[in-house]
């Protein structure tokens, strides 16, 4: 599936031996993830973070790495970086780098949110699953309330209803909702969705967060502007995420209402996010965002998670849990499937208890990969 040609992908050789042990959160409905941290395996569905540096991101750094230049954001490639980000969404926007997603979300609500502020998202989301209670830390105490929603998507009744519990000082004062685009359960909000969201919001003076650490998935699926998705429904700041779709690191930051990022900067030095040499976070994204190799690299991962998740239910009869709408494949498998995968070196996670696993496609599977691993599911799905 990787058009490129040979010589360009990322071969990736070790030795697994297993893997037995999962963490879980308490509930239900825990999400859990499987210990990763042995050398060697087979990673190729565990995660879109798993894929390398993509060809053009790496060739950009590269030849941003010459002689000396002016450091902290001063240097042309951050310039052109946030220059092309404009040009992308069609609007006037503050653009800010920081190092990672968490970081990102984190950093973005607390500039939204006073420390008796509150966040209202759903309860599979990044910032309240997997961000070890960062927004709480850099907020310096706002409250994430949790409210559910169908596809991992919030529900507006839902939120409307926790709303009306906060209703005196006594409770944390609502003030943003934080949506995920592509959600965590690999859907994606519609325009008229983030719209319906954002109208909500707006009513009652709320501010509007997307974690769009997949948003690149979301635009590639969609087939639309960036726009159509962002400020032109009312998203008030967007968490671009770069990592996994190509880069090494390197999030955005990006505040479609100028107002609201007063100061941001200093922030950012406070929380450890200002690079030194910036140009080498600000280069690999403008090897991404040129000739529009960020959404060449999205529709790759969803065109093979589509081919994953059609092979596995015609092929194997695996019950696929969620729409694949984006890069993530979702599947209902029995405990000794899973095991004998993860002995055969296959590393992927289970994510609702108590038989729900997700594979994740990145930039870099390629078609021997999903053959590679339909072979080993015909060979033990008995």
């Amino acid at each position: 599936m990787d058009s490129r040609g040979p010589g360009l992908g990322f071969v990736r050789q070790s030795l697994f031996r297993g893997c037995t042990r999962t963490h879980l959160l308490p509930g239900p409905n825990a999400i859990s993830k499987i210990d990763m941290s042995q050398a060697g395996g087979r990673h190729k569905f565990a995660s879109d973070n798993t894929a390398g540096i993509c060809p053009e991101a790496w060739a950009a750094l590269e030849k941003a790495n010459t002689s000396e230049v002016p450091s902290y954001g001063e240097d042309q490639w951050t310039e052109r970086v946030c220059d092309r980000i404009r040009e992308i969404f069609e609007t006037d926007c503050d653009v800010y780098f920081v190092f990672n997603g968490t970081a990102a979300n984190a950093l973005a609500l607390a500039q939204l949110c006073h420390s008796f502020e509150s966040v209202i998202c759903h309860e599979h989301s990044h910032i309240h699953t997997d961000e070890c209670g960062a927004p709480e830390f850099f907020t310096n105490g706002s409250k994430l309330l949790l409210i559910d929603g169908a596809n991992g998507k919030i529900d507006i009744g839902q939120a409307e209803v926790m709303i009306a519990r906060q209703n005196e000082l006594h409770s944390h004062k609502p003030r943003a909702i934080s949506i995920t685009q592509s959600t965590e359960l690999g859907t994606i909000y519609a325009p008229e969705e983030v719209a319906a969201i954002s109208g909500f919001a707006r009513d009652r003076e709320m501010l509007l967060h997307m974690d769009g650490a997949r948003f690149a998935n979301a635009v590639a699926a969609l087939n639309c502007a960036s726009k159509a998705i962002t400020w032109e429904v009312g998203v008030d700041v967007l968490c671009f995420g770069g990592t996994k779709n190509g880069l090494a690191a390197g999030e955005l930051v990006i505040f479609f209402k100028k107002e609201l990022s007063r100061e941001f900067d200093y922030r950012l030095k406070q929380g450890g996010q200002l690079g030194s040499k910036m140009r080498f976070l600000a280069a690999p994204w403008l090897g991404l965002l040129t000739n529009d190799v960020w959404l060449w690299n999205a529709q790759h991962a969803n065109r093979a998670a589509s081919q994953l998740a059609n092979r596995l239910k015609t092929e194997a009869k695996i019950d696929i849990v969620f729409s694949v709408e984006a890069n993530a494949v979702f599947v209902r498998m029995n405990e000794k499937l899973a095991r004998d995968l993860h002995a055969r070196g296959w590393h992927f996670y289970k994510f609702i208890e108590p038989d729900v696993y997700r594979l994740m496609c990145s930039w870099s599977v390629t078609d021997q990969d999903i053959s590679d691993f339909m072979a080993d599911v015909a060979a033990l799905n008995h």
